[in-house]
């Protein structure tokens, strides 16, 4: 568990612990493998552990930042050309570059929820209105589902188990 976070508290802190939970645990997934394995397509559709960051990430900006006026920065990649683009990583992206661009949506995502209310109305990206509070919920079983997957897939890559480090 992520250390120095209550367990208990009020409903946006509890949200919030919930989704960083599972933000450690897609991090950790990757610790410790080169790039080979981090790229190497584990599935038929070709999904691979670091496209799973890297599309983890464009979720984060697009709910947290997108659906509520707020700024994202630049986008390694174009959903309107290829809505599959942000599972891909490019040969020209590093993994340093995908984790980097997980811990800038996750800084841009901690704003946001840091400033405004739960009941604060955004617009999705298909047009309907959404709370703060759906979006916390979402993305954190957005993100722990992808960190299931991620699971699976790490297993296959080296046998490793679990979703935080054992110590």
């Amino acid at each position: 568990m992520t250390k120095g976070r209550p367990l208990t508290g009020g409903e946006k802190e509890i949200l919030h612990r919930a989704l960083d939970r599972h933000r450690d645990a897609v991090l950790w997934t990757i610790e410790g493998l080169d790039d080979e394995r981090l790229r190497r397509p584990m599935t038929p559709s070709g999904t691979n552990l670091l496209g799973l960051v890297k599309h983890l990430a464009g979720a984060e900006l697009g709910w947290f930042c997108e659906a509520f006026g707020r700024e994202t920065g630049p986008l390694p990649f174009d959903l309107d050309a290829d809505e599959e683009s942000d599972l891909r990583v490019e040969p020209h992206e590093s993994t340093a570059d995908v984790v980097a661009f997980y811990a800038r949506a996750r800084a841009a995502a901690d704003r946001t929820i840091a400033e405004l209310d739960l009941d604060a109305v955004g617009t999705a990206w298909f047009g309907d209105a959404v709370s703060l509070r759906f979006v916390l919920v979402h993305m954190a079983t957005e993100t722990a589902r992808h960190a299931g997957h991620m699971d699976v897939l790490r297993e296959l890559a080296d046998g490793a188990t679990g979703d935080h480090p054992r110590g």
